[in-house]
C-alpha cells in the first residue's frame, strides 16, 4: 500500500490538491482512499457533496467515483469505537470538579485522539489490503507534526511508563479509592490503552519507509507561508519521513497582466526562486491560480491535469533518500547531508540565523535546524562517500 501525506499551512489549498491526486490515481486504476485528518474537514465540500444526504456518511469510507473513496475521521464516532473506556473515565473525573456533562464530554477529547484514530485506520487498511493508495489530507503543519510523532511517543510510553503505572494502580487502587475525591482508573481503562497500542503496531515503520510513505508539502509563494513550509520540511526530516515533492499553489498565471498585480508578480518570482534553491534536490511543482473555486469531480480533474503530466503516476516514488538527517553522537549534534557529486575542497558552509548554508561551487543548500540545534555553530565537517557530516557545538564565548 502506498501512502501520500499532503501537509501545509492552513488555507494553502492542500485539500484540493490531495483530492485531485486521488481523482488521478483512481482513473489510473488504483483502489484509492482520500482520508482527511484535519479536524476542520473540507474534503466532502471539495467533492461538492453538500446537503443532508451526505451528512455524517464520510465518517466511514464513502465511494464518490469508480475506485475512489473518501473518509473524514469523526472523533465522536471514534470515541464510541475505540476510546470509550478512556473517555468515560476522563468525563467522570471532570464531573467531580463541577463541570457540566456537556463541557466534560468536550474536554474529554484529548489532543492526539484524532491522529491516533487515523493511524489505526491506516494500519488496518494496510493489513487487510483494502486500498492500493491512501492519500492523507493532513491537518495544518503543527498538528501534522503531532500526527507523525505520535507512534514514537506512544511506543516510549507503553514500554517505560505504562507497565509501572498499571501495576502501581492495581496495588493501591482499593486504598486510594477510599480517600481520593474520584475513583482511580479501572483495569479496563488500561486494557483499552493496550488494545489501541496493538492496533498501531508497525505503523511507525510504515510511515518512515520511503517506498511506502511520501510527504508532499503544499505552500504558496508568500514569505510567511514559505517559512512555515521550511519548518515543516525540517520536522518531517527530523522524524524520518521523506518529502518527495513541494507544490507551490496559486501562482499568478502569465495571462494576469493587470498592473495592479505587478508587485505580487515580482514578489512571487523572487520567492519561487528561493523555494527552488531551498528545497533542492526535492522537485518543486507550480500550480497556477484558477479563475474560480475548485469544487466537484470535473474541476478536481482539471486541477490534476495541471499538477501531473499526461500519463504521470502520482503514486510513483520520486525520492527515497532523505536530503539530510539529524543525529546526536558522543555529546554533540551532527547534520548529515547527501552530496553525491561533491569533491573535497569545493564545499564551504556557514551559519545564517537558524539555517546551515552549504555551498558546492555555484549551488547552495539551505538546511533549517531544529530548535535544539539552532543556537549551535559548525565546529568541523568531513566528506566521506558522498555524505557531508557537519558537527555542531556550542560557540565558545570570549
Amino acid at each position: 500500500m502506498r501512502i501520500l501525506l499532503f501537509s501545509g499551512k492552513g488555507g494553502v489549498g492542500k485539500t484540493s490538491l490531495a483530492a485531485a491526486t486521488g481523482v488521478r490515481l483512481a482513473e489510473l486504476g488504483y483502489q484509492t482512499l482520500v482520508m482527511s485528518v484535519d479536524p476542520a474537514h473540507s474534503l466532502g465540500d471539495c467533492f461538492d457533496l453538500g446537503g443532508e444526504l451526505f451528512h455524517g456518511r464520510t465518517a466511514d469510507p464513502l465511494q464518490v467515483a469508480d475506485r475512489l473513496f473518501i473518509q473524514e475521521v469523526n472523533i465522536q464516532r471514534e470515541i464510541k469505537r475505540h476510546w470509550k473506556e478512556i473517555s468515560s473515565y476522563i468525563v467522570s473525573v471532570l464531573r467531580t470538579t463541577g463541570i457540566s456533562d456537556v463541557e466534560a464530554e468536550e474536554l474529554a477529547i484529548l489532543p492526539g485522539m484524532e491522529e491516533l484514530s487515523a493511524m489505526m485506520y491506516i494500519n488496518r487498511y494496510r493489513r487487510h489490503a483494502l486500498y492500493d493508495v491512501v492519500v492523507l489530507d493532513a491537518a495544518p503543519t503543527a498538528e501534522s507534526m503531532r500526527f507523525v510523532s505520535m507512534p514514537t511517543t506512544l511506543d516510549w510510553y507503553m514500554k517505560h511508563i505504562f507497565p509501572f503505572q498499571r501495576s502501581l494502580l492495581k496495588a493501591v487502587r482499593p486504598i486510594a479509592n477510599r480517600v481520593a475525591p474520584f475513583e482511580m482508573p479501572s483495569d479496563s481503562y488500561f486494557a483499552n490503552i493496550q488494545a489501541l497500542f496493538e492496533k498501531l503496531e508497525g505503523v511507525d515503520e510504515l510511515m518512515e519507509d520511503p517506498q511506502t510513505t511520501s510527504v508532499r508539502l503544499v505552500t504558496n509563494a508568500e514569505r510567511m507561508v514559505l517559512r512555515e513550509t521550511q519548518r515543516a520540511f525540517v520536522y518531517f526530516s527530523l522524524h524520518g519521513l521523506t518529502v518527495d515533492m513541494v507544490i507551490v499553489n496559486r501562482v499568478l498565471p502569465a495571462e494576469v497582466g493587470d498592473g495592479w498585480f505587478a508587485d505580487w508578480r515580482r514578489s512571487q518570482a523572487a520567492i519561487l526562486l528561493e523555494i527552488e534553491e531551498y528545497f533542492a534536490p526535492v522537485p518543486v511543482r507550480r500550480v497556477p491560480l484558477f479563475r474560480d473555486e475548485v469544487l466537484g469531480l470535473e474541476r478536481l480533474r482539471e486541477l490534476a491535469n495541471v499538477l501531473y503530466a499526461a500519463g504521470e503516476d502520482p503514486a510513483a516514488v520520486l525520492r527515497q533518500e532523505r536530503p539530510y538527517s539529524f543525529h546526536k553522537r558522543d555529546g554533540h549534534y551532527e547534520v548529515r547531508v547527501l552530496l553525491p557529486f561533491a569533491a573535497r575542497g569545493e564545499v564551504s558552509l556557514f551559519k545564517k540565523g537558524d539555517e546551515l548554508v552549504i555551498e558546492v561551487g555555484t549551488l547552495r543548500r539551505h538546511i533549517g535546524l531544529p530548535t535544539s540545534m539552532a543556537a549551535l555553530a559548525p565546529a568541523r565537517a568531513r566528506l566521506d562517500n558522498g555524505i557531508l557530516t557537519v558537527e555542531l557545538r556550542e560557540e565558545v564565548q570570549g
